[in-house]
């Protein structure tokens, strides 16, 4: 279980103990983004393995430092989820058993299909809508939730993220396309996120605009690739 957090300290210990409540043969791995509070002390003391950057590296970096961990202790699946408390750990169980029985090597949490009526702020549905449109005919399939966190990943899944060419930032949408073209099966299943009730968010202020920006070049680039 793969916990990326920076700045977490309210929210860790509660979302580590729901992993261990939910999923309890799970190892919960935090990897702490250059924290400039508690959240690494809490994460241990809830009961979880902690990793640390010396620094704020960013999101994908802090993802890619937890599937090296895995890939190097020969972990065949990785559950991810925010340290942040928005997604509701009861769905772990789902994800988990979809990537077991091989049924996909990326298995996303969608909070757009019938679990909840999650209502992000409308500069995020931007984004969101946006990029559902984009990875839904690049992928030739459905894609609700481009942004979720949320998932569930194969061996085979893993392996493709640990490669250069994963963002190290806004790991989203062409995440997806590069999974589709590399030909690895991409599915999703319904799951209830919470609001986030500090108001924090990677999205937040400006940072929309260069994300538009950003993976807009970024899933040009896939395209070109070979």
């Amino acid at each position: 279980m793969l916990i990326p957090a920076f700045n977490e300290e309210e929210k860790i210990a509660a979302v580590v103990q729901g992993v261990k409540r939910e999923v309890p043969e799970t190892i919960v791995l935090v990897v702490n983004d250059g924290s400039s509070d508690q959240t690494e002390s809490r994460a241990r003391a809830a009961g979880a393995k902690v990793l640390s950057h010396p620094f704020n590296m960013g999101y994908g970096v802090t993802l890619q430092t937890g599937y090296k961990y895995a890939l190097k202790y020969g972990f065949g699946y990785v559950l991810q989820m925010d340290g942040d408390g928005q997604h509701d750990p009861r769905y772990l169980p789902t994800l988990l058993q979809e990537v077991r029985e091989g049924r996909a090597d990326a298995v996303i949490g969608s909070r757009f299909l019938g679990e909840g009526d999650y209502q992000a702020a409308w500069t995020r549905r931007v984004g969101i809508y946006l990029f559902r449109f984009v990875a839904t005919c690049l992928c030739g399939q459905t894609i609700t939730d481009p942004t979720s966190g949320y998932q569930a990943l194969s061996r085979r899944a893993v392996e493709f993220c640990v490669r250069d060419s994963f963002p190290g930032d806004y790991p989203d949408a062409d995440v997806l396309v590069m999974m589709h073209r590399a030909g690895l099966r991409i599915r999703e299943v319904p799951v209830r996120m919470h609001p986030n009730e500090q108001g924090k968010s990677m999205h937040s202020g400006l940072k929309p605009l260069y994300y538009i920006y950003k993976m807009c070049l970024s899933i040009t680039l896939n395209l070109v690739r070979k």
